[in-house]
């Protein structure tokens, strides 16, 4: 496998995920990294599925879970690498020319253990010029997918975008178990999951907050903290938006893309054979 035109992908979720796949089509070779349990919620969009499931596919690109030891013979241009490293340590022994942390973090990252020609951040904890060289707008405005080159995007404002009432949080501390499934239309009040306690003794009942169709949902069976973002009902009802990317992640990843092809070096390397 050669890294010396390969992009690193900090991040499996559904916004990376389409960075993934507009790079990927865009004849960019990417390679992803991940948790070893991964929370993606919007699972049906996130290659981050392929940490369980050993391959999953977005769009009709695939994305399959390989080991260390396979990276150096990797050669493999129509499926996208996802290997678990939480930390990067891959950067240690391979050379990227581009690290892109998509992992939404909202915090301030810790520095890479090695100098990258180009390293792009996503969203709020990252200011261009200080711990990055580039930052990716995510929050929706006027501004969203836009590159900023000199300082930093909007800041985090706690509450999701939208009605409020469409993300789905733990409302305590324990086990999920799904109750419903991703693509399901959803009445009011019908019941989507509970959250078991870790000894067993009780069950708190997360119901849908309208009708609409359940767009996200973590796995079945994931360990899960009060307050944690666990789903997603979406009031349109449209069923097939939950196979496709968003139009937010369609403009974050053209951002990425932008930052990439606009440095005439790293364009030239990442489309060198």
């Amino acid at each position: 496998m050669s890294n010396n035109n390969r992009v690193l992908l900090r991040g499996g979720g559904d916004l990376a995920s389409d960075v993934a796949l507009r790079l990927h089509r865009a004849g960019i070779n990417v390679l992803i990294t991940e948790l070893a349990k991964p929370l993606a919620v919007r699972r049906a969009v996130s290659f981050a599925e392929a940490v369980f499931e050993g391959t999953h596919s977005v769009e009709g690109v695939k994305a399959k879970l390989i080991t260390a030891s396979q990276l150096t013979a990797w050669d493999d241009a129509e499926n996208i690498p996802i290997l678990i490293d939480p930390d990067a340590d891959v950067l240690s022994a391979f050379n990227f020319p581009v690290v892109v942390d998509a992992r939404l973090i909202k915090q301030s990252p810790s520095p890479l253990p090695t100098q990258i020609p180009l390293h792009i951040g996503m969203g709020p904890g990252f200011n261009a010029g200080s711990n990055c060289h580039a930052v990716i707008e995510t929050r929706r405005s006027h501004t969203l997918g836009r590159v900023i080159w000199d300082g930093a995007p909007q800041p985090d404002s706690g509450e999701p975008e939208g009605d409020t009432r469409r993300v789905l949080r733990a409302s305590s501390d324990g086990i999920l178990i799904s109750r419903a499934k991703i693509g399901d239309q959803l009445h009011e009040g019908q019941l989507i999951a509970e959250i078991r306690s870790e000894t067993g003794d009780r069950k708190s009942k997360i119901a849908s907050p309208f009708n609409g169709v359940l767009r996200g949902l973590i796995r079945d069976g994931m360990q899960v903290n009060r307050g944690l973002k666990i789903g997603d009902v979406d009031p349109r009802g449209d069923v097939s938006a939950c196979y496709l990317v968003s139009d937010k992640a369609l403009a974050i990843g053209g951002g990425v893309l932008e930052a990439i092809l606009s440095k005439a070096d790293i364009r030239d390397r990442i489309y060198s054979n």
